[in-house]
């Protein structure tokens, strides 16, 4: 990755509405939400949410698959992750002590 790809995942995050949506898709899991019900959860109309929705999938962070009438969008967990590592490339002089592991395999093992 590099600062003009780490800008576009940014940029399109750095909206109230479309982290909103972001963060609910990457709760939901690898199968995603329905349009609709992404709409009902956050209380976003619908035409407000398909602009967020092209936004964000326009830099890749989530992708969308239609099954039957349904469309149903998740997300990339690869481009998140991607970031994430950017982000924290070279933390804290290279200690581990200052960068929380914060993958969801940890936060899994610490809530069983």
């Amino acid at each position: 990755m590099n600062n003009q790809s780490a800008v576009t995942l940014l940029s399109s995050i750095a909206n109230e509405a479309r982290l909103a949506i972001f963060r609910r898709l990457v709760q939901a899991g690898k199968n995603g939400l329905a349009a609709g019900a992404i709409s009902e959860e956050l209380g976003i109309p619908n035409s407000t949410l398909s602009f967020h929705l092209k936004e964000l999938s326009h830099a890749a962070l989530i992708s969308a698959k239609q099954e039957s009438r349904f469309i149903y969008y998740s997300a990339n967990y690869d481009a998140m992750n991607d970031l994430l590592a950017y982000l924290t490339e070279n933390c804290c002089a290279g200690e581990q002590v200052c960068c929380p592991d914060t993958s969801c395999e940890t936060q899994q093992k610490e809530t069983h």
